[in-house]
């Protein structure tokens, strides 16, 4: 009797594993891999290049792009490059899908859980600057109008550069270099000029390109000529960019079944987005790229600096606040730093305590506004990986965080204690036995660690913040005592560990 038992359940065993193997193989015919030859799309003519081939600017910029190309407001495409010289990855499998990929959005809209998916076409080229055929061929095109960049916080900055080497180093020394090839086969021609418009999270991030580039131009002894055309025929863009972009799924083979393609480039992001365009040039460029046109949500304005503080200093602030408290605990994403009861308390309570105190406008509103912004860091479907957010933490500390320091202390008188003590964890993250590898500067995580000093943290903070170079401003010199309080923390956080240094902190908050 049991041998027709064993029978029948191997027979059932097998034709559950029979069927099984025919989804799988169902499945796998299913899915097409992804590039010309399966989509149906419509090539059209580069008039952007776009300085970063990060998720963020293809989860957002190109996003934005290939919806205002459906719309029919705009006709153009854009090419890719890498910011930096040396190989990409992205780059790479870009260009074997024929720079065709997907971008899926989650959340929740209208109270229901809401999933969005683009196959973005507006992508025609992408390359690394030592495809110097590829480069030389996009800055000098006649059709080229709109320059698209996301370098990060430490892009735009000025360093030493050679601005007529072949392909100089930094960002401003590239575009300076762009500028005057341009200028130079042109001939002067006016009608060549560019729109820069800048996405890194800096204050006035296009007012500081353009003060890069005359100041590279000066230095490298350019003539007078050349920045006169610089100033009249180029515009310097300052904008604000909003969307919260987790980057490659985990589980791809996942999506790519839904998706029914065989896509290695795509991007994951949240549903909201908000694009704020200002400063000089943004009437001009309102009417050369009526993104606003495509029922988008893109603002043209006359300054983007009421938008910036508020979205900078809250949401970016805070993604920077928890980061490395968060990885010191052991978080791998912000959803998990958040329902960590002691760092969700402490966000919430820097961003009622320090961040809105120092916000112009109406109380209410700024309240409702911070809620609206923690509330997107709960997103079940984002998976942000607080390692991602990590990259190059010490220039977005500078330029997210220092500013309410130093606004906290000329209104109250007093250290942002909040603020100050993601510092301190900032720091403890790059100390030379934290166990993390920081994606930054390696010059400046070298220079940290070679001053590393556990006997002594305040002369290890007052080396790093005053002397190193790492930071254009003086923390110390703007806000008298920020080292002194940095390294009463940072002793506690490497002594204690960061829970106990953490529940401390709350402790004396009450």
């Amino acid at each position: 009797m049991w041998h027709d038992k064993l029978i029948v359940y191997l027979c059932m065993a097998y034709i559950s594993l029979s069927h099984r193997l025919m989804r799988m193989q169902y499945t796998e015919n299913m899915i097409k891999q992804l590039n010309n030859s399966a989509v149906e799309r419509v090539h059209r003519v580069v008039k952007i290049l776009q300085f970063g081939e990060g998720n963020f600017l293809r989860a957002f910029a190109d996003w934005i792009l290939d919806v205002a190309n459906e719309k029919g407001v705009i006709d153009m495409g854009v090419a890719i490059v890498k910011p930096r010289q040396g190989k990409s990855v992205v780059v790479e499998n870009m260009r074997k899908q024929d720079n065709l990929y997907h971008v899926v959005l989650e959340g929740i809209s209208a109270g229901v859980p809401t999933v969005e998916t683009r196959l973005i076409t507006v992508v025609e080229d992408a390359f690394t600057p030592d495809d110097s055929t590829s480069y030389e061929k996009y800055i000098l095109s006649p059709d080229l109008r709109f320059v698209i960049s996301n370098t990060t916080e430490a892009g735009i900055r000025m360093d030493d550069d050679d601005v007529l080497a072949e392909i100089p180093r930094t960002f401003p020394g590239k575009i300076t270099n762009l500028l005057w090839r341009r200028w130079n086969y042109f001939r002067g021609d006016g009608s060549k000029g560019l729109f820069m418009i800048c996405c890194e999270l800096i204050e006035d991030n296009g007012c500081r390109l353009r003060d890069c580039v005359l100041r590279h131009a000066s230095k490298a002894g350019l003539p007078q000529e050349f920045i006169e055309w610089v100033e009249r025929c180029n515009w310097f863009i300052d904008t604000l960019v909003d969307r919260i972009v987790s980057g490659l799924p985990e589980k791809i083979g996942n999506v790519q079944a839904m998706l029914g393609y065989g896509d290695n480039c795509i991007v994951k992001g949240e549903l909201y987005h908000q694009w704020v365009i200002g400063g000089d040039g943004a009437c001009r460029l309102r009417e050369e790229l009526p993104l606003h046109r495509a029922g988008l949500n893109v603002h043209f304005a006359e300054s983007v600096k009421e938008f910036r503080d508020k979205k900078v200093r809250v949401l970016n602030g805070s993604h920077t606040g928890m980061v490395a408290m968060g990885l010191l605990s052991g978080c791998e994403t912000v959803a998990e730093a958040f329902d960590n009861e002691n760092i969700s308390r402490f966000i919430n309570g820097m961003v009622a305590n320090e961040v809105l105190p120092t916000l112009g406008g109406d109380r209410g509103a700024l309240r409702s506004f911070a809620l609206s912004i923690l509330e997107r860091f709960r997103n079940p479907y984002i998976r942000h990986k607080l390692e991602s957010i990590a990259l190059n933490s010490l220039s977005k500390w500078e330029a997210r965080n220092f500013d309410t320091v130093k606004d906290f202390m000329a209104n109250f008188g007093r250290i942002a204690g909040h603020e100050v003590f993601t510092f301190a964890c900032l720091l403890a993250l790059y100390a030379p036995d934290s166990g993390f590898e920081p994606q930054d500067n390696p010059g400046h995580v070298a220079l940290i660690r070679s001053m590393w000093n556990d006997e002594n943290p305040e002369g290890t903070v007052r080396a790093i913040v005053c002397r190193s170079g790492i930071f254009i401003r003086d923390f110390e010199k703007e806000v008298p005592g920020f080292c002194a309080l940095a390294a009463r923390y940072l002793r506690e956080i490497r002594f204690q560990g960061i829970e106990k240094a953490l529940h401390h902190f709350l402790t004396q908050e009450l």
